[in-house]
């Protein structure tokens, strides 16, 4: 299968007039080792019509930090082909060092990391730069203002943030408003059938502010992702049987069974996986603007198109709603 996909579709990112896929490739790159099959990933997804590339400053092979950076270096040698058909989002305030300035969101850390990851993209600008949590020990307007002068330097054409409670994120707001800087854009939280913490209070932001949601996690760090049968145990050399296997119990409990339950119906009504079915029902519904996609190699990138093309019935997102309803779980 070659070129674009006809059935991707394109929607603006919240208020913002720019364009992005519904569905974006996330570059945590868990399980890939090899920068050069990272590289053709990022290829493939572009090849399939994804505009949308998610990164951080701390994201790199097998999700190690370690390796933090790696992935913006694999994207930036991507980037040297398609820079004008990509929107890009870092992000900034996870640690990245031992020392007392390498974490947090303060305008020292804020500056000198959107250097460093321009650096290692080797562009002049992302797309949008994201906040990667919270920083209580900083003033909410040291960092608004250091977004802003991110934008009107030409570093980065939006700001966003993630991890973010949705009183976070309308505070975030009225700071920007009341000091007339550059507003956020959007919001990148968790999202998926064992998580629907979104919809208590951040969906009804969402409906009044206006912002876009970009949703990670959709596959709950693939347990939903039809690799996993409840009863059995977790396949040799699987997330869950190597560096997550003592969580694979406490995580496959009655919940996570009747939610597999209804996606393999479901699924096998459409004809596809398990996988595309968790996805489609996170795009679904319409607050959420993108989802974003792990795929460490470009047959995986094959498959999470599938979750775009096709929708599910209203009974069958009644089922899966009933099935999942409550669901607050934090995986990552």
């Amino acid at each position: 299968m070659g070129g674009s996909v006809a059935f991707l579709e394109y929607v603006n990112f919240g208020k913002a007039g720019v364009k992005i896929s519904r569905l974006a490739l996330g570059l945590g790159f868990r399980g890939q080792s090899d920068a050069d099959e990272g590289e053709r990933a990022i290829e493939r997804a572009i090849e399939l019509g994804i505009n949308f590339i998610d990164c951080a400053n701390v994201y790199g092979l097998e999700d190690d930090r370690a390796n933090a950076g790696t992935s913006e270096q694999i994207l930036g040698r991507v980037l040297k082909r398609h820079r004008n058909d990509l929107f890009i989002s870092s992000k900034v305030f996870s640690p990245i060092g031992d020392g007392p300035n390498d974490s947090g969101a303060s305008r020292y850390h804020i500056l000198r990391e959107i250097d460093r990851t321009l650096g290692r993209l080797d562009t002049d600008h992302v797309d949008v730069y994201i906040l990667h949590g919270y920083d209580d020990e900083t003033l909410l307007e040291e960092t608004m203002r250091a977004l802003d002068d991110l934008v009107t330097a030409g570093k980065t054409r939006y700001v966003g943030v993630s991890n973010y409670r949705a009183w976070q994120v309308v505070k975030s707001l009225w700071t920007q408003d009341k000091n007339g800087l550059d507003p956020l854009i959007c919001i990148q939280n968790p999202y998926n059938l064992l998580n629907r913490d979104l919809e208590l209070e951040m969906f009804p932001a969402v409906q009044s502010h206006g912002f876009g949601v970009m949703t990670y996690s959709p596959l709950a760090v693939g347990l939903l992702s039809g690799a996993y049968v409840p009863g059995e145990a977790a396949p040799a050399g699987s997330l869950y049987a190597t560096v997550r296997a003592e969580r694979f119990e406490g995580h496959m409990d009655a919940t996570t069974r009747a939610v597999l339950d209804v996606l393999h119906e479901v699924a096998n009504a459409h004809g596809v996986t398990v996988a595309q079915t968790a996805t489609n029902w996170v795009l679904s519904h319409p607050e959420v603007s993108v989802a974003i996609t792990g795929g460490d190699t470009a047959e995986q990138m094959d498959d999470n198109i599938g979750a775009v093309g096709w929708t599910i019935t209203d009974d069958e997102r009644r089922r899966l709603d009933e099935v999942s309803a409550g669901g607050r779980r934090v995986l990552d």
